[in-house]
C-alpha cells in the first residue's frame, strides 16, 4: 500500500528502524480498538492520514482527522481507538530522547525532553502536518542522508515553537512517600512486588496508596509496573535479544506473558519487533 495515498484496509502495521538515530517509523491501519494504554521513552510526534483516530491521551480526549498532527511527550499515557468502521491510518515517529538532546543542542534549538510539555496534543497547522510527514517519508522509505537529515532538521525547528515549558513548574510534586514507592518499583520492576510491600514503603493503607497513586501518576500501581516491564523489553528486543530472555529479564512470567502484554501495548508481537529492529531471522 502506497503511505501517501492511504485507503480502508484490513489492518496493517509496517515499522522501520532507522540505525544512524534510532528513530522508529510506523505506518498503520487500525479499525475498533487500536492499542491499550501505555508510554513511551521516546517523544512520538505523527500526522492521521486516513479517517477518525480517537485517544485519551494524559486526562484529556482527542479525535484526530486527516491532516492533525499528533504531538505526546515522552512518558504521557495514551491509547487508541477507531470510533468508525473505516479505521484510521496514521504515520508516527517515535524520537529517542538521547538523539533529540544531540540535536537540539546541534540546532542550537531549546532543550526539547527536560521537563517540557507540548501546549497542544492536536495541531491544525499544515506546515507543521507537512514536515512531520516528509520526515516519516524521508525515514520509512530509506531516502539518502542528505533527504533525511534535512528532512529531521525541518521537523525540529518546526517542534520546537510548540512546548511550553512553564507547564511542569505548575505540576505539583508526588508527596515524598509516593517518591518512594515509584523509586522502590523502579528499582525492583522485575521482582513479583507486592501491595503489602508497597504500603510497608509508603506508610499509607492499600486503598489510599492506590487512589494516590493512581491520581499522581495517572495509572494503578500494577499497571505503572506493566510499563517499566514493557520499557526494558522493547529496549531489549531492539538490541537483538531472545524474547524468552527478555521475558525473564523484564519481570515477566514466561514468553507468553510478555507477548500478550506487548502485542495490547504495541500490536506487533515481540519476536517481530526485534526482527524489524536488528534483521535476526527467528
Amino acid at each position: 500500500m502506497d503511505i501517501l495515498s492511504p485507503t480502508p484496509a484490513q489492518e496493517w502495521i509496517r515499522l522501520q528502524r532507522d540505525e544512524d538515530s534510532g528513530i522508529e517509523s510506523i505506518g498503520a491501519h487500525f479499525s475498533g480498538h487500536a492499542y491499550d494504554p501505555h508510554d513511551h521513552d521516546e517523544m512520538l510526534v505523527g500526522v492521521t492520514l486516513q479517517g477518525v483516530q480517537r485517544f485519551r491521551c494524559g486526562t484529556a480526549l482527542h479525535v484526530s482527522t486527516p491532516g492533525k498532527s499528533i504531538l505526546i511527550e515522552p512518558g504521557a499515557l495514551h491509547d487508541g481507538h477507531a470510533p468508525h468502521e473505516s479505521g484510521f491510518t496514521y504515520a508516527m515517529l517515535y524520537l529517542p530522547t538521547p538523539w533529540l538532546d544531540r540535536m537540539t543542542d546541534h540546532l542550537r534549538l531549546p532543550a526539547m525532553t527536560r521537563f517540557a510539555t507540548f501546549r497542544q496534543t492536536l495541531h491544525d497547522d499544515a506546515q507543521l502536518a507537512g514536515a512531520i510527514h516528509r520526515a516519516f517519508l524521508a525515514l520509512h522509505q530509506r531516502e539518502g542522508k542528505l533527504a533525511r537529515d534535512l528532512a529531521l532538521d525541518r521537523m525540529l525547528v518546526l517542534l520546537s515553537g510548540q512546548f511550553d515549558d512553564s507547564v511542569a513548574g505548575r505540576n505539583e510534586p508526588p508527596s515524598p512517600a509516593l517518591q518512594r514507592v515509584r523509586d522502590l518499583m523502579h528499582a525492583r520492576f522485575a521482582d513479583d512486588l507486592g501491595l503489602e510491600e508497597l504500603v510497608a514503603c509508603s506508610g499509607m493503607d492499600r486503598f489510599r496508596l492506590s487512589r494516590q497513586f493512581s491520581r499522581a501518576f495517572g495509572r494503578t500501581p500494577h499497571a505503572y509496573l506493566v510499563q517499566l516491564r514493557l520499557r526494558l523489553a522493547r529496549s531489549l528486543l531492539a538490541a537483538g535479544h531472545d524474547p524468552a530472555q527478555v521475558a525473564a529479564d523484564a519481570g515477566f512470567a514466561d514468553q507468553s506473558h510478555l507477548g500478550r502484554w506487548f502485542r495490547r501495548a504495541y500490536r506487533i508481537t515481540p519476536a517481530a519487533y526485534r526482527r524489524v529492529c536488528t534483521n535476526v531471522l527467528e
